[in-house]
């Protein structure tokens, strides 16, 4: 189950940076991270047409389902952006519960 949330989660993240790239023609830096998604980046490029609340409802990042940050890169190695969950282990490989979620393996 934690699985599929972190699957979910990251999915709503993809949506919302869209929505971002959309507004402020690119995604944010890795240097941002998703944060740039709930706070305006005050450092890098700015977005200059970053809307008003945000692009997560919530108005905060959620950790993973384990407790940890979801990792994010951009430019990213698999596309535009990578966002990376390392599974229960919090560690880099690992197999079944341990296995790392990544958003370029998701269908």
């Amino acid at each position: 189950a934690k699985q599929v949330k972190a699957t979910v989660d990251m999915q709503g993240y993809e949506t919302a940076l869209k929505l971002y790239k959309l507004d402020n023609g690119r995604y944010p830096t890795t240097e941002q991270g998703l944060e740039a998604l709930v706070a305006k980046p005050d450092s890098g490029k700015l977005a200059k047409n970053w809307r008003s609340g945000g692009y997560i409802d919530k108005g905060k990042i959620a950790k993973d389902p384990w407790g940890n940050d979801f990792l994010y890169l951009s430019p990213g190695v698999h596309g535009d952006f990578d966002i990376t969950s390392y599974g229960a282990d919090g560690e880099p490989g690992g197999e079944e519960y341990d296995k790392d979620i990544n958003n370029w393996e998701i269908e």
